[in-house]
């Protein structure tokens, strides 16, 4: 008897760093941390987005700035300078995936455990959310004093605690035979993720758990001031997190995600696991190849162009927010480039931009579901959207252009 064993492919480098990218970005505010790491790396500088940073570019500048920590904007001069009326080059993506976010009020309690009230945000496949084991990330607004006077100075800190805290069970099956006919559930209901045991029941405190119960049952943990809103036990769980005291913390916005790591797989390595892939993927693409671009030699140097990076948070929501797509972000960048209205009108007429997001590639068990001639293979090339009823903006020069830049760099 014989044996034939395939050589194992190494992982492509590119394919390994995009993993460190999406395990450090669990929320959108970790995703543009990373990307400015990146960026700083490369050597970029950051200013203020209120900064009059205009007035000081000079040929061959890499710049970038934040708006409220989940937006970003990179940008490169042309080596020979910019002159107002000339254009903007800008890829497009979204930092933003489906999840669940903490309620403003999440303190709940039944049948002797302790729940988190969550929300859903985007449009989420909610039933792969079970049995996961599942953690929190986001930012937390915390006072710290200083001076003699001990006056609070409010900022706002990253956490993300790596350990798993929190899982959404399905309910035995010898409870609903039912599930083997379709799993239904109420999302407002039965999606509240357990964080643990009511700390009277691990006391050994006797106590019915019968009743249907929406308070807090141990009625005698202190309830940190200004959070009476969160069990206590979460409370301090980020205090210890970020090294501060319950009563620093003020305020948060934190959102569930899966504590599995991202990883390689395939047989031949030949495919990446991983969740935030629409649009981490992008995004990552879009400042590794800024960076590789402004790296060369010839930097700018085609037309004269500008070439830019945004990274908007929100497009799962429709993007209308401040740091969605629809914000003011690149029509303020635009304005600031080219002040006049006639400059403005030339940068606009003279620039192009491409929306990068993820595509759908073909599913073997579910090849029906796809138009025949258009079925995107996986790791096939760049996929074009295109439709005719112009949900997207892509057009024959648009995808020419494409194209022809594809095949320059030996892509399909």
């Amino acid at each position: 008897m014989t044996a034939t064993v395939s050589k194992l492919l190494p992982a492509p480098p590119a394919a390994k760093a995009f993993l460190n990218f999406v395990n450090a970005s669990p929320t959108p505010f970790h995703a543009v941390q990373s990307a400015s790491q990146l960026l700083e790396k490369a050597g970029f500088r950051k200013v203020e987005e209120g900064a009059n940073w205009e007035q000081d570019l000079k040929a061959g500048a890499k710049v970038y700035f934040t708006r409220n920590q989940s937006s970003l904007l990179a940008f490169t001069v042309p080596a020979g300078g910019f002159k107002p009326g000339t254009g903007v080059s800008i890829v497009a993506t979204h930092t933003d995936s489906p999840n669940f976010r903490i309620r403003p009020v999440s303190k709940r309690s039944k049948a002797g455990y302790m729940q988190v009230g969550v929300e859903t945000y985007g449009g989420g496949i909610w039933h792969t959310w079970f049995d996961r084991d599942l953690s929190i990330a986001g930012r937390v607004i915390v006072s710290s004093p200083i001076g003699a006077s001990n006056a609070p100075r409010f900022s706002s800190k990253l956490i993300r605690v790596e350990r798993p805290i929190l899982r959404i069970p399905t309910l035995a099956i010898h409870l609903d035979r039912s599930v083997r006919e379709g799993f239904k559930f109420n999302a407002e209901t039965e999606t509240i993720p357990i964080l643990g045991l009511i700390s009277s029941q691990l006391n050994g405190t006797q106590r019915s758990v019968t009743k249907d119960d929406d308070s807090d049952s141990d009625k005698d943990t202190p309830i940190p001031p200004g959070n009476p809103k969160h069990h206590p036990a979460l409370i301090e769980l980020l205090a210890d997190e970020l090294s501060v005291s319950p009563q620093e913390i003020h305020d948060f916005e934190l959102q569930l995600y899966d504590t599995q790591p991202s990883t390689i797989g395939g047989i031949n390595n030949e495919f990446i696991f991983s969740p935030r892939m629409d649009n981490l993927y992008s995004s990552f693409s879009a400042v590794e190849g800024l960076i590789r671009f402004a790296s060369e030699i010839s930097v700018g140097e085609l037309e004269g162009n500008v070439n830019a990076i945004a990274l908007f948070n929100h497009e799962e929501i429709g993007s209308v927010s401040s740091t969605g797509a629809e914000s003011s972000i690149i029509p303020n960048f635009l304005s600031r480039l080219s002040p006049t209205p006639a400059a403005h009108a030339s940068t606009v007429a003279r620039s192009f931009l491409i929306s990068a997001d993820m595509g759908h590639a073909v599913h073997p068990n579910y090849t029906s579901k796809y138009e025949e001639n258009h079925r995107p293979a996986m790791n096939g090339g760049v996929v074009l959207k295109i439709n005719a009823n112009q949900r997207y903006a892509t057009d024959a020069w648009g995808s020419f252009l494409i194209r022809k830049l594809a095949e320059r760099k030996g892509g399909r």
